[in-house]
């Protein structure tokens, strides 16, 4: 690595995994050039209607993302380029890039369309999945960051036959460049993250899918686009041939994946399940008639955090068919334009069954083109084609230098895309630390307006959401009707108000019409909210002279079927938001300074990696674990899926940890008691030396899980019954009874996916797969079953399920309202089960008997009290958010990894544990931050001293004073209030207000409510 380290990272790839990786990498210090091959960033989650398990509008928890990273000062995208090759190494790598014309001035383009309007050519969508067609002059999608225009250079009449130049004599900026070149780039980054992407497996070439002789055969990604709000048929559920609304539509699973004759795809692609049983259900809620659907699969894989939730939903709220069955032919009628499927089911019928639509669940793949790129930049992959990492290291390539995330470097879904991206990130930046903030400059707000004195003058942006609440509401009518209120000034609707375009539009016009104070009617505070405030910062505006109105979650979304109604009331709270907005005035906040320490809870895998990650960029950490020796759960586990020594591997990271003049580890220890706040938390400490206080600015929660005790199958009676972790012991320590067994049978499903404990606990198929192999390796010989619900081996690790079974052994699938049955004898159990094949009782004689317990969190009801954080109904630690923040809290400055989380192998767990340190970063480098100012605020005129807002608050933030000539009465620290608005409904003199939420503020709205 070169002394002179570069404090830049290029991040190859601008779809989910890239963005996160660029805004860690610029919100940590490092300038980061996104190379992106298209036009525009996104990649295929803005192409998603929905998101499972919660199915949140894809764009609408997207856009703010897009927006931020198109805002960023140290984020240059570099757009329709593509990488050359790379020369220099970690630290000082020099890489080149062909960028393709764009043939249009992004500093002039304004993005009006006209270009478009007039093209006469008329070319395949690319991002509707061909499903209609786009102009040769386009933008991807509404929300395209950056929304500037393109031409395609291959379909333009003027670029290949010099006819029409309409583009270039509508355009009102003169952006139109016929003559636009290529360039060639050479840029010079310390570290490279590789998020290229996927592409979808395409099914056009299997006859048995028929997809040449019917378009009512269609991929999943075209399905996505029929349900999608901004999609070709703006969400209206119809088949493509001739435009009916089906009655009756079957999902294929495993269309491109686990499937080694028709495409060479052994591996599961992890996502297809879940997106079928999600577009199964929003499909139902987008017909106003009974719709049919069916799910045919081999094994229902809903192995994530609320999937098997989202599943039983599907099956028992929304009557969603699934069966177990792989379609051999798709037979289209010619003349109705209906499929007919012919399958075998379980009971061995054959049947043919008629559907109006069928949508084929395809698989991820690598598309050549990337193969190519990694060849260019020397990282080797699997043979399925991604990126080949290690479980310790889960996105080191064997380039030292280069990182690798989200399906490039496996198939997974998006959270886990997300959690990749920012353990990625942090690795990119660990060498470059000596560099950080070299290269980076700094966002440079406008003086803020001085609204004193000036009465209101109000702005309305109605959002149409596409259709989500233009598809119901009467936007056009809102937006008038907003005009005619008290103090509103302008007025207007938006397609997609959070889209780049529209927010660069509104600064433009707060400023051009003296707007001081703005009112959005949208979709959701949580997700939208900061965007919104940071354009109002932008405009020179104070960011608390704003109020935003949820006309979708709380009005289209609920009164879908009543678009008057719905309509009235997106009046009404538009006219209560402008009330309360007219009193608003400004409000200051406070600044607080980050303790550059930090604190992991749990002293585990994660928690070991999370340490090491946060030592590695520079900042003290303290370890506190509750046992006497580092290593957790994985001092009991043999082999990882990739065959890795884990005690060799835990060893060395352990004495990496203690010859860490960063980390200091306290064992035997537990919290007891935790004060403070983001940037200044105080724990106490107490262990075997007694009590002491930690100073600290973050947190991680790395509080791990434990394996289930079993109840069932004759546990603790037999010691030849044994838990995964006991098996794995044993092979450990080379048991003779493991070694001289000669009949093994393994249980599935102990104490999972069962109404006590609902959820998968994700690894134990793997694990029991994998054990079962090195039973086989030890003994060729040994008869090994392994007893099933539903085999979920996912991903990459399908292989080692089809080299089980390549070896012999012999997996039996049970029903849950079937279980086997188990009895002791002195030479042998008995394992008793009904073959669902042969539908025939088999009893097993076996000397060793495994069972795959749950993984069961620790419940830490104590934990989740001192530091505010939610646990789940399981007792697992509820994250921000599902999708888009996998490894933080709501609680500011705490953040969350490993099996608190949920239950993971060990690759997902170090990742997760390095995404949360890279979250952790992004605070401890900025050194310190602004709190909110919507926070409570005593007037001490008034106080009474009676303490019951002391008594009252979750936070502590009250407290009394104890000295100067408010002595006594009570004040607020602004740090630790959170908004909540507890201590001011319950102070009984009226000395509390809530800032942004006063009593006059509320009781506006309360009359408007009333002024019917």
């Amino acid at each position: 690595m070169s002394n002179d380290v570069v404090g830049s990272v290029m991040v190859v790839g601008g779809g989910i995994a890239g963005i996160q990786a660029s805004l860690d990498l610029a919100q940590s210090g490092y300038k980061v050039y996104m190379v992106e091959k298209t036009a525009s960033i996104g990649g295929v989650m803005a192409m998603l209607d929905k998101t499972f398990p919660t199915n949140d509008c894809s764009m609408c928890i997207m856009s703010p993302k897009l927006v931020e990273v198109g805002r960023h000062p140290n984020i240059e995208l570099i757009t329709l380029a593509e990488i050359q090759g790379i020369e220099g190494a970690k630290g000082d790598f020099t890489v080149n890039i062909r960028q393709a014309p764009r043939y249009v001035d992004t500093e002039k383009c304004i993005a009006c369309g006209q270009c478009a309007a007039k093209c006469p050519k008329k070319v395949t969508d690319e991002y509707n999945q061909g499903l209609i067609k786009r102009k040769a002059i386009y933008v991807p999608y509404p929300q395209a960051v950056p929304l500037k225009f393109a031409i395609d250079p291959e379909q333009c009449l003027k670029l290949t036959k010099d006819k029409c130049g309409n583009c270039e004599r509508v355009c009102p900026a003169g952006a139109i460049l016929y003559d636009d070149k290529e360039k060639i780039l050479d840029i010079h980054v310390g570290s490279v993250i590789l998020a290229p992407g996927f592409s979808a497996f395409d099914p056009k070439g299997i006859d048995a899918y028929a997809m040449h002789q019917s378009r009512n055969v269609m991929t999943s990604l075209e399905f996505e686009r029929i349900l999608s709000a901004s999609g070709p048929t703006g969400g209206h559920l119809v088949r493509p041939s001739d435009s009916k609304e089906p009655l009756r539509i079957a999902w294929l699973q495993c269309v491109g994946s686990r499937d080694i004759n028709r495409c060479g795809n052994s591996y599961c692609s992890s996502v297809c399940c879940m997106y079928a049983i999600k577009q199964a259900i929003i499909a139902k809620e987008h017909a106003p008639y009974e719709l049919d659907c069916s799910v045919f699969y081999m094994d229902m894989r809903t192995h994530g955090k609320g999937f098997e939730d989202c599943y039983n939903e599907a099956r028992d709220k929304h009557g969603v068919d699934f069966k177990r069955a792989r379609v051999h032919t798709i037979d289209p009628n010619a003349e109705t334009g209906d499929l007919n499927l012919r399958y075998v089911d379980e009971d061995g019928n054959v049947l043919n069954d008629e559907y109006d639509l069928v949508v084929l669940s395809v698989g991820l793949e690598i598309s050549d083109p990337l193969r190519e790129l990694a060849g260019k930049m020397g990282v080797e992959l699997t043979p399925g084609g991604f990126g080949l990492v290690d479980s310790f290291s889960p996105v080191a390539s064997n380039v030292d230098g280069i990182y690798l995330c989200g399906a490039f470097a496996g198939p997974k879904d998006i959270p886990q895309s997300v959690v990749e991206a920012g353990s990625a990130a942090l690795m990119a930046g660990s060498a470059l630390t000596a560099s950080r903030d070299t290269l980076t400059v700094k966002t440079e707000m406008p003086p803020e307006v001085n609204i004193k004195g000036e009465p209101p003058r109000v702005g309305v942006f109605v959002c149409q959401c596409g259709i989500n609440i233009g598809g119901v509401v009467d936007v056009p009518a809102v937006r008038d009707y907003a005009a005619t209120l008290p103090y509103v000034e302008f007025s207007d609707d938006n397609l997609y108000s959070c889209s780049q375009d529209t927010q660069d539009a509104m600064t433009k016009l707060i400023k051009e019409k003296g707007l001081n104070r703005i009112v959005v009617a949208a979709c959701s505070p949580k997700t939208h909210e900061p965007l919104f405030q940071e354009t109002l910062s932008a405009a020179g505006l104070n960011k608390y002279l704003f109020e935003f109105v949820n006309i979708r979650n709380q009005d289209s979304w609920v009164h879908k079927d009543d678009p008057k109604k719905a309509t009235e009331k997106a009046k009404d709270l538009l006219r209560m938001a402008v009330a309360k907005v007219a009193l608003l005035s400004p409000l200051e906040e406070s600044q607080l300074l980050i303790n550059q320490h930090a604190m992991v809870i749990g002293g585990g895998i994660s928690g070991i990696a999370a340490a090491q990650a946060l030592s590695a960029q520079g900042y003290e950490t303290s370890i506190v674990e509750r046992d006497s020796s580092l290593g957790g759960q994985a001092r009991s586990l043999f082999k990882t899926a990739k065959h890795e020594d884990i005690q060799e591997k835990l060893g060395r990271m352990i004495q990496e940890v203690e010859d860490d003049p960063n980390i200091t580890v306290h064992l035997n220890a537990e919290l007891a008691d935790v004060t403070g706040f983001v940037g200044a938390f105080q724990s106490t400490v107490k262990n075997d030396q007694g009590e002491y206080v930690l100073d600290h600015g973050v947190t991680i929660v790395a509080t791990g899980a434990y394996e289930l005790e079993p109840t069932e199958y004759l546990y603790g009676q037999d010691p030849r019954i044994l838990t995964g972790q006991e098996m794995d012991r044993k092979m450990i320590e080379n048991d003779a009874v493991v070694k001289n067994a000669e009949t093994a049978v393994f249980i599935q499903c102990v104490g999972s996916r069962e109404p006590s404990r609902p959820y998968c606990s994700r690894l134990c198929c793997t694990h029991s797969v994998l054990s079962a192999l090195h039973l086989k390796e030890m003994n060729p010989d040994m008869q090994v079953y392994v007893l099933y619900r539903d085999i979920r081996t996912y991903g990459e690790r399908e292989n080692l399920y089809k080299e089980a079974r390549e070896k012999g052994v012999i997996f039996i699938r049970y029903s849950v309202d079937d279980k086997p049955k188990v009895s002791a004898g002195d030479s042998s159990l008995t394992i008793e089960v009904r073959d669902p094949i042969a539908g025939l009782p088999l009893a097993i004689k076996a000397d060793l008997l495994t069972l795959a317990s749950a993984v069961v969190p620790y419940n830490d009801e104590r934990l989740a009290q001192q530091f505010k954080l939610p646990l789940n109904d399981q007792g697992f630690f509820v994250e921000a958010h599902v999708k888009l923040a996998p490894s933080s809290f709501a609680t500011d400055g705490v953040f969350l990894c490993g099996l608190a989380h949920y239950p993971k192998p060990i690759d997902e767990a170090v990742a997760q544990a390095q995404a949360a340190a890279s979250a952790a970063v992004t605070l401890l480098s900025r050194k310190s931050i602004n709190t909110s100012a919507n926070v409570a605020k005593v007037d001490p005129r008034f106080c009474s001293s009676c303490m019951v807002c002391v008594s009252t608050c979750p936070y502590s933030a009250p407290s009394m004073v104890k000295e100067g000539p408010n002595a006594g009465k009570a004040e607020i620290n602004p740090v630790l209030c959170k908004g909540c608005g507890q201590c001011v409904a319950s102070c009984r003199s009226g000395a509390l207000h809530l800032q942004g939420f006063d009593t006059d503020q509320i009781l506006a709205q309360i009359r408007e409510m009333c002024a019917v």
